[in-house]
């Protein structure tokens, strides 16, 4: 499990320290932050996907993702009067970290080296560690990456250095994939892969969500929700099928989940509700219906993930669906590490209801993002 993630440099999180739990609710004012702390956590599992270059191209590079106010932005609000520039004293560094029970990561970036290549949005990755737990010392930690020099720790034990130059832009997570040579490293590229992330599902009538699709058993709903049908027949068929439709009928009381066979091998969403003679296809269920079954989906998973990450779930949810989509995310969290970022105050206080769980509070202090009540002392150690 993560109990510790840390964040510096990227947009409002000038030095963010987070503590996590089993089901940790983030929440505040709409611009506190909440989306750069989900998209900073996402950036983690891009990097050992291989993508991180391309997921911060896409944001604009690395110019347009570092903190924008100055390094000294507290001392200068405390003094009063107009916050200005001052001179860095050394280059910015983006940096993302996290320390699980078992081990610890941190990736630093930075700048590219000036030259005439046209990739100017690539990022560099100036530093690269990962240790057993912290507090961080020689003995516990198996990789240290300083530009292109690199040590590993292999599977004897010993240190080796790579005689390879690693990609300027790729985390080593991408690069290092011999379970045989760095079994520890090799693990923790795939646990960070299965992390799952879900940041809201198309429902016009073109999505995929409402078209019969080729199936085949699949046992986590794509991020997208695309595989929908395939991810709740598996459920029905090798997971808690009962409890899937008991939480149809929670959320939609006198219906039922009905997989259509569309032929072909397409399967297709279907509503049995109380008084209609035939079931509802996905193209006549109402956009939050058919988002409220991907969320079961995602939650209700037959091959839980080590950390699931919900990011504003109840878009287009009619208020009734709050209080039942608490009690899946609270149930949900007893075989996953959840983490629901909302600023649905409904939503927030039906889970603090059902799961004892209070939420963590964000808020934007001179266009930096804080937890709200933390002070210097309070944050969790890192690293």
């Amino acid at each position: 499990m993560l109990h510790t993630f840390a964040v510096s440099n990227y947009r409002s999180l000038r030095d963010l320290k987070f503590a996590l739990a089993p089901l940790t609710v983030v929440t505040g004012a709409n611009g506190c932050g909440k989306s750069n702390l989900y998209r900073a956590l996402r950036l983690l599992a891009q990097a050992a996907d291989g993508r991180l270059a391309e997921a911060l191209a896409l944001e604009g590079g690395i110019p347009s993702v570092q903190w924008a106010g100055p390094p000294d932005i507290r001392q200068q609000a405390k003094r009063g009067g107009p916050v200005r520039g001052t001179a860095r004293k050394a280059p910015l560094r983006v940096t993302f970290g996290f320390a699980a029970d078992d081990v610890a990561y941190e990736i630093a970036l930075g700048l590219p080296t000036p030259s005439l290549s046209r990739f100017a949005f690539d990022p560099e990755i100036k530093h690269e560690i990962v240790w057993q737990q912290p507090p961080r010392r020689p003995s516990n930690t198996w990789l240290e990456r300083e530009g292109f020099d690199v040590r590993a720790r292999g599977a004897d034990d010993k240190w080796a250095r790579l005689a390879f130059a690693p990609a300027r832009n790729q985390s080593l997570l991408a690069e290092l994939g011999e379970p045989e040579r760095f079994p520890e490293l090799f693990a923790l590229r795939e646990r960070l892969r299965a992390w799952r992330f879900y940041d809201g599902f198309r429902t016009d009538a073109e999505s995929p969500l409402r078209q019969p699709r080729v199936s085949v058993r699949t046992g986590a709903l794509a991020h997208d929700g695309r595989d929908i049908a395939a991810a709740l027949q598996t459920i029905l068929e090798i997971g808690d099928g009962p409890a899937l439709q008991a939480a149809i009928e929670d959320a939609f009381p006198g219906s039922s989940l009905e997989i259509l066979d569309a032929g072909d091998a397409r399967l297709q969403v279907g509503l049995r509700v109380e008084g209609l003679l035939r079931p509802l296809s996905a193209a006549e269920l109402s956009d939050g219906t058919l988002r409220y079954l991907c969320l079961l989906a995602a939650l209700m998973s037959p091959r839980p993930p080590g950390l699931l990450v919900l990011n504003e779930p109840e878009q287009s949810l009619h208020p009734d669906l709050l209080r039942p989509l608490a009690r899946q995310v609270v149930a949900a969290a007893k075989r996953s590490q959840v983490w629901l970022i909302s600023h649905a105050r409904a939503l927030v206080d039906a889970i603090e209801d059902t799961g004892g769980v209070p939420p963590v509070e964000l808020v934007r202090d001179h266009g930096e993002t804080r937890v709200a009540g933390q002070g210097l002392l309070d944050a969790p150690a890192w690293p």
